[in-house]
């Protein structure tokens, strides 16, 4: 099972950096020379509420691999309902599956969505490499304006499809920084621009989790019409604090969350 689930999460790495060149750069930046020590605290996925192809049909590939449900979100404003799942192995990284809620969104975005998510072979939603497999509609330049306008959420879904959103460095597990602040330093030092949506860091020591991200790196996009550059992913940075029992918090912040999502608006 463990050889399962790091070859999942192997493969989503390698898509992921495929559109995100700058986590590989801040991943040896991180880490030390003598061991790997950057960690993977967890990884998103963004969906939409369409039953083909919603929350639930992500999370069965993780459901599959040992992984459980551990807590649910709510983002009004954005229309959003999450889930996160953890692993009994606590070493395994953590999973945040978001999906936006289609019916709290224009009649247009609805009728949009549901043309390209018809386009979704069924049988490619389970297979072994669904959760990086990327985009499986066509789709031109307008119907993304049209998206973006409405939902930055519903336009990135619609030119990056299904892949990891970004992931999370584990900042606990770093050897060479020990807060937060000081990894932004060094980001910064090195040109990595900041999400400061909320401000360059979300959370506090209070709700045991503070995290930061940078913004999405932007990335050539295949439309019907043409080629553009659109913001890709991110890299986020997360340090956990303990519970009273001496484990480290495994959930997540709403509002803190909410500002992350935001690191693929565009600069």
């Amino acid at each position: 099972m463990h050889t399962q689930i790091n070859e999942l999460f192997s493969n989503l790495w390698q898509d992921y950096v495929s559109v995100t060149p700058s986590a590989q750069k801040i991943h040896a930046l991180l880490g030390s020379t003598q061991q790997d020590d950057v960690q993977n605290d967890h990884i998103a996925l963004r969906t939409f509420n369409i039953e083909k192809i919603n929350l639930e049909k992500l999370a069965a590939h993780f459901l599959a691999l040992g992984y459980v449900e551990c807590g649910e979100y709510h983002f009004e404003t954005k229309k959003l309902y999450a889930k996160h799942f953890e692993h009994p192995d606590a070493t395994q990284p953590k999973v945040f599956i978001s999906e936006l809620l289609l019916e709290k969104c224009s009649p247009e975005l609805q009728a949009t969505v549901h043309k390209l998510v018809e386009q979704i072979d069924v049988a490619a939603v389970t297979a072994d490499n669904f959760l990086y497999s990327g985009r499986h509609w066509s789709i031109d330049q307008a119907t993304y304006e049209t998206l973006l306008k409405e939902s930055e959420y519903a336009a990135w879904v619609s030119v990056w499809g299904f892949r990891a959103n970004h992931f999370t460095v584990s900042v606990n597990a770093l050897k060479n920084y020990e807060t937060l602040a000081s990894v932004n330093d060094a980001l910064k030092a090195a040109g990595f621009a900041l999400n400061t949506s909320g401000g360059e860091i979300k959370g506090s020591e209070e709700v045991k989790l503070k995290q930061s991200s940078t913004l999405a790196d932007e990335a050539v996009v295949e439309f019907t019409d043409g080629k553009r550059m659109v913001p890709s992913c991110f890299y986020e940075f997360a340090r956990r604090f303990p519970l009273e029992d001496g484990r480290l918090y495994p959930g997540f912040v709403a509002a803190s969350a909410d500002k992350i999502f935001e690191s693929t608006n565009a600069r």
